[in-house]
């Protein structure tokens, strides 16, 4: 295996053979996706460290079993974000700053919104006032018909997108949730000018596929996995003030918690909640 010189701060690694034999073959996913998927996974992950080359692309194809065309598709999409380092003529490495430390949970919940807000630029893609659909208003408690402010904003780090929100607010907070000030403060700040205290929050966390339109946002493949956040914030009084739902990608947000150890027992730990119903409803053959 080629490699670089020790002044280049490149040192050898294992290779991947902790990786699979082949790839699995999953229906609608192409083969260069797959390809790239394993092999960042073992990036991110820590299991090839920086300084680690990558084998040879006639090696890749022999051992999963694709053309040169997949390897280079695959191997093109993880230089495009940084995570490999092609050398002509010395071969493909791990560069140094992808393995980086990282952050720690914050204990406040307002300090972690504050933190998003400040390390983030935002894009107001829509704010409107119309009615909710029937689940988000039962859920902030509206009257059937009764109209909410909507609010949806894309949060990006320079160039490259983050995540998706998708904020409903009541009617009686939202006169002040407008595009302009949207664009200068963020929800939270625009709530508690209005004499607002976060109280209770309920949380859900599951996966999705990226649909075509926030695929498109989020820059990421149709179909590809995407964390969905679902949170409903309440006030002091537990008046439901918020329903938000937020979109990351895997491979750039992960969603940390800290939890005391007197609430290791109650739902703030999280629990799994398994629909098992719905499963085999879509599972059974069509009549």
């Amino acid at each position: 295996m080629l490699l670089l010189s020790s002044d280049s701060k490149f040192t050898q690694e294992p290779s991947f053979k902790t990786m699979p034999a082949s790839l699995p073959r999953i229906p609608g996913t192409a083969l260069h996706r797959q390809l790239f998927l394993v092999m960042r996974d073992q990036i991110v992950s820590g299991v090839l460290m920086p300084g680690a080359a990558l084998p040879k692309e006639e090696s890749l194809c022999e051992q999963f079993g694709v053309s040169r065309i997949t390897v280079r598709r695959a191997l093109g999409d993880l230089a495009a974000q940084g995570l490999v380092l092609r050398r002509h003529g010395l071969g493909t490495f791990v560069p140094h700053g992808v393995a980086t430390p990282k952050q720690n949970a914050s204990l406040d919940f307002i300090d972690g919104l504050r933190r998003v807000a400040r390390e983030t630029q935002v894009q107001v893609l829509d704010v409107r006032s119309l009615p909710p659909p029937s689940n988000i208003a039962a859920l902030l408690q509206l009257p059937p018909g009764e109209s909410a402010v909507h609010a949806l904003r894309l949060r990006s780090a320079g160039d490259v997108p983050l995540m998706i929100t998708d904020a409903w607010i009541p009617g009686r907070l939202g006169k002040r949730v407008t595009r302009a000030a949207l664009e200068k403060k963020a929800m939270y700040e625009l709530l508690m000018g209005q004499g607002i205290r976060f109280g209770r929050a309920v949380q859900e966390i599951c996966a999705e596929s990226a649909s075509p339109e926030r695929a498109r946002l989020l820059r990421t493949e149709t179909g590809a996995p995407v964390l969905r956040m679902v949170r409903l914030l309440h006030d002091l009084d537990s008046k439901p003030v918020q329903y938000l739902t937020v979109y990351l990608t895997p491979e750039r947000s992960r969603i940390l918690m800290d939890i005391p150890g007197d609430a290791i027992n109650t739902l703030t730990t999280g629990y799994v909640v398994h629909d098992a119903a719905l499963a085999e409803a879509s599972a059974a053959p069509p009549l």
